[in-house]
């Protein structure tokens, strides 16, 4: 056993996770797992930068892990960054707070080591289970970017896009500082174009259509989930490996789309953070299983930080 800690740092939220591995039996024990919005991505897509405010929220969330981490004992921690540092012209006031804060530099990786993480973590598991042929199409909806990972029992095509809920979201729904409520017609429009062209790019690399099984990964899609299943609060154990049919999928986001923020709010299972962006990340999700012709998603809170985990471990 090695016990780790890995942070996952994106564009809405940092996640922890502090596990036992075990590489002879293929099986992470979780410890502690957390995940807090703290929406480094504010503003990155219009001004190229990360918000003071926003750098000051993440260093937050890094000193209460550095405090978990060491609690625990962890003999080895990865910290990788994904899209919203990848962009911002001061990367490195970031940087210099998050080794300040947890010792370590954060890794700032490419979308395609991400798509690598993200697919070692989720279907890692997923190997003799019924009914889930390969190959598996992992799409992992994250704030600032998508990514599209095409394998069997190893990736065979990586594509990571610039479309995420919170880009898409301050893109298309944010009209004088505040997001439309609800969007106008021409707004969902706009913003289903820039996704479908996403899409487009994405399958220049990654044979989407190839794949049998599509697994669904991160906050929007897990959120989708729980709302699916009515669940009077977000419980991960349940929404893990859950499955949401296409129609579900397609009238949920119909509803989120034309929901105003109260109603939303109003969703127990939701979490606060994401009121405002899940309109964008289900219609995301709903894009692509309908370019991809899948009947359901499968839904997994297993993910990039299980593969920053395996890692090194």
């Amino acid at each position: 056993m090695t016990r780790v800690a890995a942070v996952d740092c994106g564009t809405n939220s940092i996640r922890l996770l502090v596990a036992d591995a075990d590489p002879e039996t293929g099986e992470l024990t979780d410890l502690d797992r957390r995940m807090t919005i703290v929406r480094l991505g504010q503003g990155v897509d219009r001004t190229g930068r990360l918000a003071p405010e926003a750098l000051e929220r993440t260093f937050a969330a890094c000193r209460e892990y550095a405090g978990i981490i060491k609690a625990h004992g962890a003999e080895r921690l990865r910290f990788v960054a994904t899209s919203a540092s990848r962009d911002a012209e001061n990367r490195d006031d970031f940087v210099r707070g998050v080794l300040d804060i947890l010792g370590v530099e954060p890794e700032v990786i490419s979308g395609d080591q991400e798509a690598e993480f993200s697919f070692t973590g989720a279907t890692r598991e997923l190997a003799g289970r019924d009914h889930l042929d390969k190959p598996y199409l992992v799409v992992d909806i994250g704030g600032g970017s998508t990514e599209f990972v095409v394998g069997d029992d190893h990736v065979r095509a990586a594509r990571s896009v610039d479309v995420g809920c919170v880009r898409m979201t301050e893109r298309h729904l944010v009209r004088d500082g505040a997001v439309t409520d609800p969007p106008t017609a021409e707004q969902v429009a706009a913003m289903r174009a820039d996704i479908e062209a996403a899409l487009d790019l994405a399958e220049r690399t990654v044979p989407l259509r190839e794949a049998r099984t599509l697994v669904g990964l991160a906050g929007s899609v897990t959120s989708v989930s729980a709302i699916a299943q009515e669940l009077p609060e977000y419980d991960s154990a349940v929404i893990h490996h859950s499955r949401v049919s296409l129609d579900r999928v397609r009238e949920i986001t119909d509803w989120l789309l034309a929901s105003t923020h109260a109603e939303r709010a109003a969703v127990p299972s939701l979490h606060p953070g994401r009121v405002d962006v899940i309109a964008a990340g289900a219609l995301t999700l709903l894009a692509i299983m309908e370019r991809t012709g899948a009947e359901e998603v499968v839904v997994s809170e297993h993910d990039i930080l299980d593969g920053i985990a395996w890692s090194i471990a």
